[in-house]
């Protein structure tokens, strides 16, 4: 851990690794991990409770597209009910699988290498997201798929989706992505958390005095 802060320090122009400089090695990966972790829990908060992605326009699921037609036609022959209950579905199979990602998110930060530190502290406004997604993205997927999977089997018509969806990927006609509607599902909560842990840390670089804690306040308000 030494050799972390004369890394960092070198990267940065006089007037902040001046004060980069009072800051010790364990100061600095404690700042950072109290960062990390305040982020994802907080995104975590945001969308595992109800209206946590249906309320949500930056993250609220929609239908695939590959359905988007049939919606269409759905709803002008007055069965849009039917689609509504679909997405009502999706969005709360998502809030109820995000909780499940706190822990793994908590254990990623405490399993951050030097490497990862550094690259961190001296990257752009979402380094430390993009290191949640390297880290964590499979474990999350496998932990979310089988909420998902238990809360659309309970509506036929994601079944009725799945059918369709499954022979349309066969000829190109709908991407094999979202040919099964509980993959679809996972992927879309997957995208809707990250994108909160983002927002987070952006939040936490631009106004580390809002952040409340004084570690965090210490270390990325010398890097700004």
């Amino acid at each position: 851990m030494r050799a972390l802060f004369a890394l960092l320090i070198a990267t940065f122009a006089f007037p902040v690794a001046a004060q980069l400089d009072n800051i010790t090695n364990k100061d600095a990966t404690s700042g950072l991990r109290a960062a990390l972790e305040r982020g994802a829990v907080a995104a975590v908060s945001v969308l595992g409770k109800a209206d946590g992605f249906f309320g949500n326009d930056r993250v609220k699921i929609p239908l695939p597209d590959s359905l988007k037609r049939y919606e269409k036609l759905m709803r002008g022959v007055g069965m849009g009910k039917y689609a509504d209950e679909l997405v009502l579905t999706m969005n709360r199979a998502a809030e109820a699988a995000v909780p499940e990602a706190q822990k793994l998110l908590v254990d990623a930060v405490k399993k951050m290498s030097v490497q990862d530190a550094k690259g961190i502290l001296t990257g752009g406004d979402t380094a430390g997201t993009e290191y949640f997604k390297r880290t964590t993205s499979d474990p999350l997927r496998a932990r979310f798929l089988p909420i998902v999977q238990n809360a659309t089997k309970k509506v036929k018509l994601a079944e009725k989706y799945n059918e369709y969806a499954e022979k349309g990927a066969r000829f190109g006609l709908v991407s094999k992505e979202h040919a099964n509607l509980d993959n679809y599902v996972t992927q879309k909560a997957l995208d809707g958390l990250f994108l909160m842990v983002a927002e987070e840390e952006k939040k936490i670089r631009q106004d580390p005095v809002k952040a409340g804690s004084a570690i965090i306040r210490k270390v990325f308000g010398a890097l700004r």
